[in-house]
């Protein structure tokens, strides 16, 4: 039976019982499981998310290497350094904070990262591997949270409609492909979608990914439906909450995730995981 609130908790527990010996047979073999976080600034957001990251790092037993850049760095000293990162064989993942400052050139940065070491899908040759269903490929660590949710609470996906909200290629476009992997129908919405509530309450599961706080209630909904939150954001309180007016929409559903406590804790475990592969691979 699947559980009303579909929280983090459980699924992380489980990846990391799975990551655990994996990391410990590594470094058995005197490779130590390495991330590199690329920093532009100190943007209180990334700098939240760099703390969470080492923390589940340190749990783990995984090196983690900060590369720390002022806001006004030089494209050429951050490409040096992301050069730098892929011709260090002792760093096997890397994760660069986005978005970049403006006057940089972020898809150029993007793409100079080695796609073997692309933790986080950011570049074009990441993306296309999710595109053109490469086994190798590392997808975004988001999108792939709300497939380890689904697949960890034994959601069907094949023969289901699902209504993914956003098309950006942090979190839209590349689930999508991904739920198409497993034979789900997809319908990939959008701000310039016509009656989107029409759209979404007639889905079997709803993804919403637009970084909206509470933009969708009641009415984007009908009973019975999975819905994921992938939203992180602020209300006028000051409160964390996603992108589903959780208040109006928990009661009508048959499961959705929470925020906090959801796909937001998971990302950060499938960017430690992308990093173990990528250790391993270096290992063969």
């Amino acid at each position: 039976m699947i559980p009303h609130i579909l929280g983090s908790k459980p699924v992380v527990e489980a990846m990391e019982q799975d990551l655990r010996p994996r990391v410990e047979l590594l470094r058995s073999k005197g490779v130590v499981p390495t991330l590199a976080i690329v920093r532009v600034g100190n943007k209180p957001d990334d700098i939240s998310y760099e703390r969470t990251a080492i923390k589940r790092a340190e749990a783990l037993d995984i090196a983690v290497r900060v590369f720390e850049f002022p806001a006004d760095v030089s494209h050429e000293l951050l490409a040096g350094d992301i050069t730098y990162i892929n011709e260090d064989p002792k760093i096997h993942g890397c994760l660069m904070f986005r978005p970049l400052p403006e006057f940089l050139d972020e898809k150029a940065l993007c793409d100079l990262l080695a796609p073997h070491k692309d933790v986080d899908g950011v570049s074009s040759a990441a993306l296309a591997g999710i595109f053109t269903d490469d086994p190798d490929s590392l997808p975004p660590a988001t999108a792939e949270a709300c497939i380890k949710v689904l697949d960890h609470y034994r959601i069907p996906l094949e023969g289901k409609h699902v209504v993914v909200i956003g098309r950006s290629l942090v979190i839209g476009k590349p689930v999508s492909m991904m739920l198409l992997r497993h034979n789900a129908s997809v319908t990939i919405c959008h701000s310039r979608t016509a009656d989107l509530p029409a759209i979404t309450r007639a889905a079997d599961i709803v993804i919403c990914a637009t970084g909206r706080a509470k933009a969708y209630g009641a009415d984007y909904f009908a009973p019975g439906q999975i819905v994921l939150d992938v939203g992180i954001n602020f209300d006028d309180e000051g409160h964390m909450c996603g992108d589903v007016d959780f208040a109006q929409v928990e009661p009508l559903v048959e499961a959705i995730t929470p925020v906090p406590g959801g796909i937001g804790s998971i990302t950060t475990l499938c960017t430690m995981e992308h990093t173990v592969m990528a250790a391993e691979q270096a290992a063969l």
